[in-house]
């Protein structure tokens, strides 16, 4: 038995480049490599491409093949990765509290003892 049961998740969902990619698909639906790649911003090329196959393998999006002449490639969320929606609406509900976590950080920083400073 694990101490934290949500420990498994975190490191499935909320590593660096998962939570935008599949934060992406389930706002904008079924895209493309290069309009992924796009919207995300500052992924690599290299680094989209594996996360994308992790995140396949791990059913949470799913790959289409279009045999045309180019060729295409589709991605999008799985009924599995769309279940996380609930989760990252969560998460998004809560963001405003950053300002607060930096109010925070500040005070602490400010006001933490000599003794305590490395």
């Amino acid at each position: 038995m694990q101490a934290c049961p949500i420990a498994p998740v975190v490191d499935l969902v909320f590593s660096r480049w998962t939570t935008p990619i599949l934060w992406t698909l389930n706002e904008y639906g079924r895209q493309r490599f290069v309009e992924l790649e796009r919207r995300i911003g500052v992924i690599t090329p290299k680094v989209l491409t594996q996360r994308l196959r992790q995140l396949e393998r791990d059913g949470l999006v799913t790959r289409t093949y279009h045999a045309e002449v180019p060729p295409r490639v589709e991605y999008e969320i799985s009924p599995l990765g769309r279940s996380l929606a609930p989760l990252f609406h969560s998460l998004a509900e809560w963001s405003p509290n950053l300002a607060k976590v930096e109010a925070a950080r500040e005070a602490f920083d400010t006001h933490e003892p000599a003794h305590r400073r490395p």
